[in-house]
């Protein structure tokens, strides 16, 4: 009959790390190239109505957002609905000057096509909303779309 003898001095294998460096920059490659790094910093805050018929918007690129919402800070700036326009509040007459900086930073073909995206929170009073659609109307941004969640369908 053999006897088993049991090895004092086992050393477990050790772990190739040669290629984790290569692992590690692919998969930062990854994040880099499938992420969206926001443009801009929310300083209002919006929840958003919600809407039964919705539609994606086909080109982001052609896309402006202005937000209109209470602050965030509401200590610092009260807790009267603002207008964000990129990192700033504004006023509704500097709309004019925003929608021709962003027209600006398009081709020409493209000009025509921009979308003004409005991100509202649903306890705004439309008097602010009419202001920014009357200076979007003076700026000639006639393609306005309105940002809002999918509901079911039915009342809660």
């Amino acid at each position: 009959m053999a006897v088993m003898r049991k090895k004092g001095n086992k050393v477990a294998p050790t772990i190739q790390t040669s290629s984790l460096p290569d692992i590690i920059f692919m998969l930062l490659f990854f994040f880099m190239v499938t992420g969206q790094m926001r443009e801009t910093t929310l300083i209002v805050k919006t929840q958003m109505p919600e809407a039964t018929e919705i539609s994606k918007l086909e080109k982001k690129s052609l896309v402006s957002f202005i937000y209109i919402g209470s602050p965030v800070n509401e200590k610092a700036y009260g807790n009267s609905p603002r207008i964000q326009l990129n990192s700033d509040f504004k006023s509704p007459s500097e709309i004019l000057e925003y929608i021709a900086a962003e027209r600006d930073k398009l081709s020409e073909v493209e000009r025509t096509q921009m979308t003004v995206s409005l991100k509202i929170d649903k306890s705004v009073r439309m008097g602010i909303v009419t202001e920014v659609k009357t200076e979007l109307r003076r700026a000639n941004a006639l393609k306005i779309s309105y940002i809002a969640q999918k509901s079911l369908g039915y009342f809660n």
